[in-house]
């Protein structure tokens, strides 16, 4: 039984709950665990917290959560201590894949080629490593009257990039292990084998990158699932918590008011001008506002069923769903976040629509979260014609 298990503690010295913090607009450990669950090596896939947070999270997901205990959730506790406490709860467990949350450009493929040497090639041990260009001195502390010298070049014929193989680094990003090393007090030990990544996907947030270059290098290499990503040439958006803040505003008169924020109306226009069609759907009949905004949008009030109206409008321009993309923030958005190739929520939606969404935005609804979305498909588009290149 080769179980996945990613260790997510609700404390933090640096960022509060860092693991379920959104990076790219996806919770940072639901990356690490889309590559697990799609990988389809492990029989089980667990996430050992001891936060409640963190465990809405993973199980949104699809992951198992174990519920450590206090004396493993302390700031000197370390990941054997976690991990054996695992395995004394879970003795169908025969070899543990320890996948570290903060590494979200790890991919299904890594995972995969990792399960075969340790369950068919026989190694009691694979970690991860990556190979790094760098010249290395030996350190000399303040007040000695020392020289410092060279680690692993010689200064007199120093190497070009390419004729010097590198050096391979311990990358963080995964520790697999089989149990009865574990329980004798080792993550490496055993008949070892080391499984080299590409440089792209070995990020660590922890070590050496901060969030804004991480969203960068997410966007560029991380995992978006099975499913190649198209380019997306509809966006339907919910008006009432997305276009607008779902307030309504009456006058004496009984006359209806509602505010919106300029810089959806600019996302809009940019999303328009890179040739994607904006389309705008309510359960309410608010014709007269949306005249009176002057979108220049298709938009259907008094939306009973919003998927068949999204789905009449794919086959109208003869889509597929993975060209449509969607923004929603109601238990009615469900099943069109479900179903488009691209979805995302306001910060502000309900829970079971943010469930149901591969995006999340930092910005409320009526607040910039069109903009916001749209700037999100804007990258996702330069990752696709990236592709297309290659």
């Amino acid at each position: 039984h080769l179980a996945a298990l990613v260790l997510a503690r609700g404390g933090s010295k640096g960022i509060p709950l860092k693991n379920i913090k959104l990076l790219a607009g996806v919770p940072l450990i639901g990356w690490v665990l889309r590559a697990a669950l799609d990988a389809g090596v492990f029989h089980s896939v667990w996430v050992s917290t001891d936060h409640d947070e963190i465990e809405k999270v993973a199980k949104q997901f699809g992951a198992q959560v174990h519920r450590r205990s206090p004396e493993v959730s302390q700031d000197s506790s370390t990941s054997l201590e976690t991990i054996r406490e695992f395995l004394n709860h879970h003795h169908e467990v025969d070899i543990v894949g320890n996948i570290q949350a903060t590494s979200p450009c790890l991919h299904p493929s890594d995972l995969i080629k990792v399960a075969d040497l340790i369950q068919e090639e026989g190694f009691d041990s694979v970690f991860s490593v990556v190979r790094r260009h760098q010249f290395r001195w030996s350190e000399v502390k303040k007040g000695e009257n020392k020289m410092t010298e060279p680690q692993n070049l010689n200064p007199a014929k120093r190497y070009r990039r390419q004729d010097w193989p590198g050096e391979l680094y311990e990358n963080g990003s995964f520790y697999f292990a089989k149990r009865h090393l574990i329980e004798k007090g080792y993550l490496q030990g055993g008949k070892m084998a080391y499984y080299e990544m590409r440089a792209e996907h070995s990020v660590d947030i922890d070590i050496d990158i901060d969030w804004p270059i991480a969203e960068q290098r997410v966007l560029s290499f991380g995992y978006f699932g099975k499913e190649p990503l198209k380019e997306v040439k509809l966006l339907v958006c919910s008006i009432d918590g997305c276009l607008t803040n779902g307030r309504i505003y009456v006058t004496e008169d009984q006359k209806e008011m509602v505010s919106y924020d300029y810089r959806d109306i600019v996302g809009i226009e940019l999303l328009k001008k890179r040739g994607i069609q904006v389309r705008l759907i309510s359960e309410r009949d608010c014709a007269k506002t949306l005249s009176a905004m002057q979108l220049g949008c298709i938009a259907k009030v008094n939306a009973t069923n919003k998927l068949q109206i999204l789905e009449d409008w794919r086959k109208d321009i003869a889509l597929s769903w993975k060209e449509v993309a969607y923004l929603g923030n109601e238990e009615s958005d469900v099943e069109c976040l479900k179903n488009a190739g691209l979805s995302g929520v306001p910060a502000d939606a309900c829970t079971v629509a943010q469930k149901a969404a591969g995006y999340i935005c930092k910005s409320n609804g009526g607040c910039g979260a069109i903009r916001e979305f749209a700037e999100h498909i804007f990258l996702l588009l330069e990752k696709v014609n990236s592709a297309r290149k290659q």
